[in-house]
């Protein structure tokens, strides 16, 4: 069984929001809430000033408070190790949502049940990339399995370097950043 991650590479991100729209369009998101969203930060003091952008999405972590605090079961680990939801359990308690430490999930609007990133797995079943990797104009959202290493993943991850958001929350995440570098001063 695979074991799917996604890469973001900062280095190659231009902000144009295509990974975004592709997600709304791919997977009927709602206009006022996101499945993946880029998050622009600023970073020093003037004038020596650092702009980043990053990517955000559900991180199908490996230990995943979402799941472990679902009381419907609603939330759960499949046998490829991503992290879903079965909408027809759910029963929109927001119980994920306040586990989750990365803010990536929100009830449906109307329909009640709990939403976020799915690595669009029907595309994957069909043998093709996740919306927001096939639209990345800077090629800078990379899928694949871990465990291949041939795969671009574990090409990219063995040979720069790479960080996980909020590392301390335990959740093992399966997203990975490899960040810009800071020039030096």
């Amino acid at each position: 069984m695979p074991r799917y991650v996604m890469v973001i590479d900062q280095r190659n991100c231009i902000g144009c929001y295509a990974c975004v729209a592709a997600c709304k369009t791919e997977n009927d998101v709602p206009l006022e809430h996101f499945r993946t969203r880029v998050v622009e930060t600023v970073q020093g003091e003037f004038p020596n000033l650092r702009m980043e952008l990053r990517s955000e999405l559900c991180n199908h972590c490996d230990n995943p408070p979402c799941v472990s605090n679902c009381p419907t079961g609603a939330s759960y680990k499949s046998k490829d190790g991503t992290v879903q939801i079965n909408r027809n359990r759910c029963v929109g308690c927001k119980a994920c949502i306040a586990a989750c430490p990365y803010d990536a999930r929100y009830i449906y609007p109307g329909q009640g049940f709990a939403d976020k990133c799915t690595l669009c797995i029907h595309r994957i079943k069909q043998g093709k990339e996740p919306a927001c990797v096939a639209t990345c104009i800077g090629a800078s959202r990379v899928f694949g399995d871990l465990d291949d290493p041939q795969s671009k993943v574990s090409q990219l991850l063995s040979e720069a370097n790479s960080s996980v958001l909020l590392p301390e929350a335990g959740t093992r995440p399966r997203v990975f950043y490899i960040r810009k570098q800071s020039k030096p001063d």
